[in-house]
């Protein structure tokens, strides 16, 4: 296996999962249907300080000097992912929240090819689709700017998925490290929609597309 055969197989085996966390419910969900300026703002900042966190604890304790620079550079870019939304949030007294089922699990991983395949795949996989989601947002609200930046984001988290790619091509040198790898990618996706699913269903809404 290799990277690209490594991300075909995981967006196939989680296509329902991404595929929902892709639709316009997924801020629904998130925003505990909310759907205001300030709400998403705030939704966005969490999630970009829950991350900020997760890659700096995992600089601060990676051995593979690679993997390392990685985190460095990817807790670095949180650290302004974050900033620039509250920037926009204005508003001195917010006060982000951390953690959550996906960045709890994360932060238990201390093998690098799990790190790598969790954060930076799995994890890139379901924030893309957070952008992509309040880049609609604001497009429908007639905020170009607002929709700007987070399509900045996602373009940056998509380069995250890459770098991650590219150093799973490096490290993963059998199919149990490939198949490791899938394992805990997947079960990143899973965590994420199993909060979206939760929180739908507590809103009374069925999770499932109507069709």
């Amino acid at each position: 296996m290799d990277a690209d055969s490594f991300l075909d197989s995981l967006e196939q085996s989680k296509a329902t999962q991404l595929s929902r966390l892709g639709s316009n419910n997924l801020l629904v969900a998130l925003t505990d249907a909310e759907l205001e300026t300030p709400v998403v703002l705030r939704v966005a900042a969490d999630s970009e300080n829950a991350a900020r966190n997760t890659f700096h604890e995992w600089a601060d304790s990676e051995r593979d000097v690679d993997a390392r620079e990685a985190f460095e550079r990817v807790a670095a870019q949180e650290d302004d992912h974050y900033d620039r939304v509250v920037a926009e949030l204005d508003d001195p007294e917010f006060d982000p929240a951390d953690g959550g089922a996906m960045h709890t699990y994360l932060r238990g991983r201390g093998d690098t090819v799990e790190r790598l395949a969790a954060g930076l795949v799995g994890r890139g996989l379901v924030s893309v689709r957070s952008h992509t989601q309040i880049v609609s947002f604001f497009v429908n609200e007639a905020d170009e700017t607002r929709a700007n930046l987070f399509r900045d984001l996602k373009r940056e988290t998509q380069e995250e998925i890459d770098l991650g790619l590219a150093l799973l091509d490096e490290l993963c040198e059998t199919d149990d490290d490939w198949d490791r790898a899938q394992m805990v990618a997947e079960y990143v996706i899973q965590l994420a929609y199993d909060d979206y699913a939760d929180s739908l269903r507590g809103m009374g809404l069925d999770p499932k597309p109507v069709c």
